[in-house]
């Protein structure tokens, strides 16, 4: 799939730099900063499902805890 994308002069700038650094071009390194956000909303949505499971499934010792 192609998509068009509005980048900032400056950031262009900046990701063409960093892109002639890394030898990559400007659309493998864009395609790089997707798959790490997609990654990082992965990761904070399996931490947020464990974390509610413990605090559903460990409420009662969670709360023994607290209290002492």
């Amino acid at each position: 799939m192609a998509i068009n994308v509005r980048i900032p002069e400056e950031l262009d700038r900046q990701l063409e730099a960093v892109a002639a650094a890394e030898h990559v071009s400007k659309n493998a390194l864009l395609l790089r900063g997707a798959q790490l956000v997609v990654e990082r909303h992965e990761r904070r949505k399996q931490l947020e499902e464990g974390l509610n499971f413990v605090l559903t499934h460990d409420k009662e010792l969670l709360d023994r805890l607290a209290d002492a």
